[in-house]
């Protein structure tokens, strides 16, 4: 049995120009932002991202998404509608956190793969910039079957680098910090170690300082695999598939932002599961792309509007095998 596991960043998925979900200092603040953005829009928009999505893990869908940049659960729910794969019934976990735009990260996951988590298996924390700006979700999953495996999805959507890489550096410090004092209490919690994937959107690139020295993700698998390393370090897939001319975000030149990453437990395949390797992946569809970058969809208040778009970001992948 072997899962798929993408994340994507689905790029201002806002819920209607006028919504009556959204709080009235929200509206304020995207009231210009989202001129122009009504029903007929947004139904494209969610048309454009389900036929991505839907086209993964050579077209069955994934097993399990992370996204971000969404606005709430109501388009999510009229996402969902868009995923009518046969078989699957997708599910819905979402963190309303208090993000300065009002996006969230979200989990997308197929019920007849993984249990529906309990409320106390669902945590998230807003990494605070003098007031709160973006989120990290943690939910404690089970897969399904007559022996049930503990698994831990941890999704991230790290502070920007509004202002500059150096002076936003420390709120993205703040993240990957808080990642890891998570990390070291998940043994605790469950008595042992369970498998844990990691992944998001964290602004930073595999080899920035927020990832390497506090995040603590790798690109020796040696290392995680050690058991002489007592702190909770991670392996960066991203490191498999980096090099010139590839990435998961351009702007002005490719950069990997989105990266996927797993502890030792699932390295090793300890409890159940494991990494199928060389299993992680940029989906690089040929739709997705114009003059060889992403091709966003973008607002109808902006130059960037192209109704044939998706995301200004690609989806990264990869496969989880149960032994």
């Amino acid at each position: 049995m072997e899962y798929y596991f993408a994340w994507w960043n689905l790029e201002n998925l806002f819920d209607l120009h006028d919504s009556a979900e959204r709080p009235d200092w929200l509206q304020r603040k995207l009231n210009r932002e989202l001129d122009g953005w009504n029903a007929d829009v947004l139904d494209i928009k969610l048309d454009q991202l389900a036929q991505i999505i839907k086209r993964m893990n050579n077209g069955s869908g994934p097993d399990f998404l992370g996204v971000c940049e969404v606005e709430g659960r109501v388009v999510l729910d009229k996402l969902l509608r868009k995923l009518d794969l046969p078989g699957r019934k997708y599910a819905v976990i979402h963190s309303d956190t208090g993000d300065g735009r009002g996006i969230d990260v979200a989990f997308i996951y197929d019920l007849k793969l993984f249990r529906k988590p309990y409320k106390s298996y669902v945590f998230n924390h807003v990494v605070l910039k003098r007031n709160a700006t973006r989120d990290i979700l943690q939910v404690n999953f089970k897969t399904r079957g007559s022996q049930p495996i503990d698994l831990v999805v941890i999704g991230n959507h790290w502070p920007s680098k509004l202002g500059g890489d150096l002076a936003s550096e420390p709120y993205r410090i703040m993240a990957a910090e808080t990642l890891s004092y998570w990390l070291e209490r998940i043994p605790e919690k469950f008595a042992k170690e369970v498998p844990v994937v990691v992944m998001g959107d964290f602004n930073d690139e595999p080899f920035n300082r927020s990832i390497t020295d506090y995040a603590l993700a790798l690109k020796d698998s040696d290392k995680v695999r050690s058991r002489r390393t007592r702190r909770p370090v991670l392996f960066n897939l991203m490191w498999e598939i980096q090099e010139d001319g590839v990435g998961s975000h351009y702007y002005d030149d490719w950069s990997m932002l989105d990266q996927m990453m797993i502890n030792r437990c699932l390295l090793n395949g300890d409890n159940g599961l494991t990494l199928v390797p060389k299993s992680c992946g940029i989906y690089r569809d040929a739709d997705m792309l114009k003059r060889g970058k992403p091709r966003r969809f973008g607002r109808p208040s902006s130059r960037s509007f192209d109704t044939k778009g998706f995301s200004d970001h690609l989806p990264v992948y990869m496969r989880i095998r149960k032994l």
